[in-house]
């Protein structure tokens, strides 16, 4: 039997909202699907689907229901205006760290002259997709940036690689343990960023099930109490970490005060700030030495 665009989103909308999802993944999914942006699609909302999308689309949705992320089940993650390809080895992008990545572009502005230097060495911790390295160098039209992207696992920069070289993005990958490769090299970074593991391991029976069982908890927890690699930051921030310098890093919310508090302690001169996200949640902490 064949169903229309329209029948076919209200149907997808009424059993995610029965199995307590997001109702919008029926839009995302059939747009994917269709190769079609969200205006062509509620414009041609009458048109029949042929049978073999519907079945694709149901499917996927009834995969979906049963806790497979959506964005495995498409294959990629929008972040930033681009496409990037992602899988139970990385962390999917998520808005919040899109403002991350804003506010890191704005200060790098108002913090470096050009007519100084045009070059800056960057480097984003815990990369996953490789979404913010790529992001930022691809954003960066006043500087040109030697951009560095971290990861422990050899699994997620594959995947970080394969996103560079699609999004025809210049960074250089490095495998090992937080700032552990950058201080072996020598790097002197001007700028650091990171989104690392913060959710408490205590919160680990909270979570929705589509985060639990299907991202890399070794991304997504930081410890009993979340802090463990800002504690471990902290350590070796100064070894990297040039006199003239941003950081910016994701929090949990709730953590600001304390995250900040550890860089005031470990710079003592620089200008510490948290910034809430659109939601009005404290979500970044930035620091900035002049």
């Amino acid at each position: 039997m064949s169903r229309t665009i329209f029948e076919a989103l209200k149907w997808a909308s009424s059993f995610l909202k029965e199995h307590s999802r997001d109702e919008n993944v029926g839009e995302i999914y059939l747009r994917n699907l269709l190769k079609w942006d969200r205006s062509k699609l509620f414009a041609n909302q009458r048109e029949e689907l042929s049978q073999d999308i519907f079945t694709e689309f149901e499917n996927g949705i009834r995969k979906h229901v049963s806790g497979v992320p959506i964005q495995h089940i498409i294959g990629f993650e929008e972040f930033y205006g681009r496409y990037f390809k992602v899988n139970q080895h990385v962390l999917i992008p998520r808005p919040e760290t899109e403002e991350l990545v804003f506010y890191i572009l704005q200060r790098k502005k108002a913090l470096f002259n050009r007519e100084k230097t045009s070059q800056l060495t960057v480097a984003d911790i815990g990369t996953g997709s490789g979404a913010i390295a790529i992001s930022l160098k691809k954003e960066s039209i006043m500087f040109d940036l030697d951009m560095y992207a971290v990861d422990l696992s050899e699994e997620a920069l594959s995947v970080a690689r394969e996103n560079s070289k699609r999004l025809d993005a210049e960074v250089q990958f490095l495998q090992g343990d937080l700032l552990q490769p950058l201080i072996e090299k020598n790097v002197k970074l001007d700028i650091l960023v990171s989104n690392p593991p913060y959710i408490p391991l205590t919160d680990l029976e909270t979570l929705s099930d589509v985060v639990r069982d299907h991202e890399p908890h070794l991304a997504l927890f930081g410890g009993e109490d979340g802090y463990d690699l800002y504690h471990r930051f902290m350590e070796e921030l100064p070894l990297i970490m040039k006199e003239s310098c941003l950081l910016g890093f994701e929090v949990g919310a709730g953590q600001g005060a304390t995250v900040a508090a550890m860089l005031q302690k470990t710079f003592p001169s620089a200008e510490v700030e948290v910034v809430e996200d659109i939601n009005g949640k404290d979500r970044m902490v930035f620091c900035t030495r002049k």
